[in-house]
């Protein structure tokens, strides 16, 4: 069997190691796809320094998301042909064949996205990890998501909750970019985010209509909202979802609003205030998400054409698969704001 170059992680802990794996054939209802870009996420580093519950067997291929070009498709694939630029999220189930971090990946064909001619594969290679979250925990029904109206749907999903207020924490990280843009398309208003100021006006241009200082104690915080908007603000997405934001947000939303998060609660809840948080499980690829991430990613292609969404700020890291660990540290280390960083593996020596 041909093989390819790939970057595996041999247990928590360690440092990436340059080596190689199969290229696999894609099986039904599956494409195999030649990474062109690679981008890097919070997660990777994530599992790299602490792990993951779920994730037990080492070595492995870390690696979210990336574009490239369909070389081979599946029994029953009728969506995509050989030659088709898409851009992908993996399925998570961290086998070797289904990873990024490596020259080609193994995708689901239903939940990848076409990628629109005013796309480079770099910026494509951004898009499906920081907006699958806001697009589960949002428009994915009860208990797992809050059930709102997605902006695809057929009669008044575009503006449908024109005049209900959101509180997005964190709207410079990649996954509160997407979140104001998606927000936007849904017709929340206003749109209120907590970032850096420097990158308040990135932020109004995405659809934000108030940028407030992440710096902002939580009663500094509460009381800007409240001198924004006199309706109550009963939905709120948390970008970031660490201890202090959870909480902030929470206490921010009004009884019975709904908060989502993307990492285990650590809130400390109000009795009787009929608050609702949600984690979402951010991947199109889980049975009761699936049918929302096809209908999703189809009218997602949409709107990358009609720039509606925008993807991320991107900074390209030369020397491809091994240029991950640097830019992991990176993350890691919170040195990267407002931009999303992205490998070419073809540049690997």
């Amino acid at each position: 069997m041909t093989t390819q170059k790939a970057l595996w992680l041999h247990k928590v802990g360690d440092e990436f190691v340059l080596g190689r794996n199969d290229i696999p054939e894609p099986g039904p209802g599956e494409v195999l796809v030649k990474n062109y870009s690679i981008a890097l996420n919070p997660l990777d580093s994530v599992v790299q320094r602490s792990g993951i519950q779920f994730l037990k067997n080492f070595p492995v291929i870390l690696g979210e998301e990336g574009s490239g070009v369909v070389q081979k498709v599946g029994e029953g694939v009728t969506n995509l042909a050989v030659g088709d630029k898409v851009f992908y999220h993996i399925n998570f189930t961290f086998e070797h064949k289904y990873s990024a971090f490596q020259e080609y990946t193994l995708i689901a064909a239903d939940v990848v996205g076409k990628m629109p001619d005013n796309l480079t594969f770099d910026q494509a290679a951004s898009i499906c990890a920081g907006i699958t979250p806001f697009a589960t925990g949002t428009y994915v029904q009860e208990p797992h998501g809050c059930g709102f109206t997605a902006p695809f749907e057929s009669e008044g999903g575009v503006g449908k909750h024109q005049g209900q207020p959101i509180l997005i924490m964190a709207g410079a990280a990649s996954l509160g970019q997407y979140a104001i843009q998606l927000a936007k398309l849904s017709g929340f208003s206003p749109i209120i985010t907590t970032a850096s100021l420097h990158n308040r006006d990135y932020l109004l241009s995405l659809g934000a209509t108030h940028v407030l200082d992440r710096n902002l104690s939580p009663a500094a915080l509460k009381s800007e909202v409240a001198r924004i908007t006199t309706v109550p603000v009963t939905y709120a997405f948390d970008a970031v979802s660490v201890a202090d934001t959870q909480q902030t947000a929470y206490d921010i939303l009004a009884p019975g609003g709904k908060l989502v998060i993307g990492t285990p609660k650590t809130i400390k809840e109000a009795d009787g205030s009929g608050k609702k948080v949600v984690h979402t499980y951010g991947s199109f690829q889980v049975p009761h998400q699936r049918q929302l991430g096809v209908q999703f990613m189809r009218e997602l292609t949409n709107w990358l054409a009609e720039g509606k969404i925008k993807p991320n700020i991107i900074e390209v890291l030369p020397g491809g698969l091994n240029a991950i660990a640097g830019g992991l540290k990176r993350i890691g280390s919170g040195a990267v704001s407002a931009t999303k960083l992205v490998v070419h593996p073809s540049e690997t020596a």
